[in-house]
């Protein structure tokens, strides 16, 4: 009885609809896909009859063209567009749009996907609008995602799936999937899978989540990930273990995001990466509040509430790694020098300009595994202990 007065909030509004001769159950934002899409493609017929050069508007996806606020949590797209133009040189490309446009609306209608290598070759029945490179295709798809986000809709609404899924997870956490063809419900539980782990898939919009996890340990590495799991660290931190394999994938980022706010009181959510500036200005920063590339996306994406656990650069000194460290490189210096000048994030964060400063001041970077210096299982049983019991060092 139990099961049957569990919330779920979480699991999207459904209503069923005839599409191509069949019922299809659509969710709300399957019909505001469909719905943009219409919009979209009878404005520009309504352009073209008028005898008006139809146009095509796109927020610009860069860094420069994004605004950081601490309360919002996240980089928000600006006001920057570029637009264009149906002309004689641009009329492939906008031929090519609204063919991506309908091929989406007829996924949606089928409860069908595609990769973005298949959109790639789905065009090459496309005659002369078909494109010569997947670069191609990737950067039109990009636009029409940008397009589609002012709606509130991600690339996933619009069915073009990224070619890899997310990342592992393991812990106290049960997620409730459903059967593709029945809609039974699948619970399956994270603490029972022997020496494996759930792999987060590509869509994580109909998952439902039960837990009473204490928080959420997001880490940068398979082989950091797979120690501590193995030796079931999530039983004794009574948490949830989440691999990010590197800069966390599209999957991986929103299943965070969407578990970390599964109930009333967000679940906490640290980070445990690498002390390096890729680690901390493109993995973690990824994961926090998003980037500049995908401003019109991470509302969706990003995790605003998580905290940089560690390595962090104090953590070499406190715990005297110095010879287990690699001097920093060209390419670090120089990164940590642009987050310090041209991030919104780092720039507005003084903690994070201090720890910054301090790892270019000593010229060291430290991975996870140099914790092992003081024995392969220290991090489990002495560093993450010591780290959780002072959390007012995590940055921010």
């Amino acid at each position: 009885m139990a099961a049957k007065k569990r919330k779920k909030s979480a699991a999207p509004k459904r209503m069923k609809v005839q599409a191509h001769s069949r019922t299809t159950e659509f969710t709300d934002a399957d019909l505001k896909t469909v719905e943009v899409i219409d919009k979209t493609a009878k404005r520009i017929e309504k352009e073209i009859n008028r005898r008006i050069l139809p146009e095509l508007k796109f927020p610009v996806r860069a860094l420069s063209n994004v605004t950081y606020d601490k309360k919002v949590g996240y980089f928000q797209i600006g006001t920057g567009t570029k637009s264009r133009h149906m002309s004689v040189n641009t009329v492939k490309n906008f031929a090519q749009t609204l063919r991506l446009m309908a091929v989406s609306k007829e996924m949606v209608e089928n409860d069908d996907f595609a990769t973005k290598r298949e959109a790639y070759y789905v065009s090459k029945n496309w005659g002369e609008c078909k494109f010569n490179e997947q670069t191609e295709s990737d950067s039109v798809m990009d636009d029409i995602e940008a397009l589609a986000s002012r709606e509130g809709l991600s690339r996933e609404s619009l069915r073009y799936y990224p070619e890899e899924h997310g990342g592992r997870v393991a812990g106290q956490l049960t997620i409730v999937d459903r059967d593709k063809r029945s809609g039974e419900a699948l619970r399956i539980d994270c603490t029972r899978m022997g020496t494996g782990a759930y792999s987060v898939p590509h869509s994580v919009e109909h998952l439902e989540f039960e837990t009473k996890a204490k928080f959420i340990l997001v880490i940068e590495t398979g082989g950091m990930f797979g120690r501590l799991n193995e030796h079931e660290f999530w039983a004794d931190g009574d948490c949830i273990l989440v691999e990010m394999g590197g800069v966390p994938t599209r999957a991986t980022r929103r299943f965070v995001r969407r578990l970390s706010e599964s109930r009333p009181r967000k679940i906490p959510v640290y980070a445990f990466v690498d002390c390096d500036p890729y680690g901390i200005a493109n993995i973690y920063r990824t994961l926090k509040v998003g980037s500049g590339n995908a401003a019109h996306i991470n509302k969706f994406f990003c995790v605003p509430h998580a905290e940089y656990l560690g390595v962090t650069p104090q953590d070499i000194i406190d715990f005297k790694l110095e010879d287990a460290c690699h001097e920093l490189q060209k390419v670090d210096i120089k990164r940590a020098k642009d987050a310090l000048k041209n991030d919104p994030f780092f720039m507005s964060q003084p903690k994070w300009k201090k720890a910054i400063t301090q790892m270019l001041k000593t010229g060291m970077r430290a991975e996870q595994q140099a914790l092992a210096k003081w024995g392969l299982n220290f991090v489990l049983e002495e560093y993450l202990p010591r780290k959780l019991a002072d959390k007012a060092s995590f940055l921010p």
